[in-house]
């Protein structure tokens, strides 16, 4: 299964830490890690909630990675607010198991900055230098 994710900065630069094979653990105000089911969705919210954050913060990525197939039936489906809006709902104490299930490694497939897309060979050196 193809998923999804939605970050800024901040998280992304923690995956790339990780060798990009996972991803943090929650926060305390993250009881729960939502990786999304298509594209649309998760450049909806880079573009239109991450990216319009007050300067330094104003960027969005999309990330992209696999994951083994039964990760549906240890964390089923849910709609948030439309039928095109799936998510998986990772309870925040499972983010290891969650973690050891990611196929390959977490790629960034998509940037944002105020709104507007940013090359991703421009975006590269955000998270590779630092």
């Amino acid at each position: 299964m193809i998923l999804y994710r939605p970050t800024g900065l901040k998280e992304l630069l923690l995956v790339r830490d990780s060798g990009w094979k996972e991803w943090p653990p929650r926060l305390p105000d993250q009881p729960i890690f939502y990786p999304v089911t298509t594209f649309d969705y998760a450049e909806k919210i880079a573009r239109d909630w991450n990216s319009v954050t007050p300067v330094p913060d104003n960027l969005g990525f999309v990330t992209r990675w696999e994951m083994s197939d039964d990760i549906i039936e240890a964390y089923p489906l849910q709609l948030a607010g439309g039928r095109d809006h799936e998510e998986l709902w990772v309870p925040a104490e499972d983010m290891e198991v969650f973690n050891e299930r990611i196929v390959g490694e977490i790629e960034v497939i998509a940037a944002y900055r105020d709104k507007a897309p940013i090359d991703l060979n421009e975006a590269q050196p955000l998270w590779q230098s630092s």
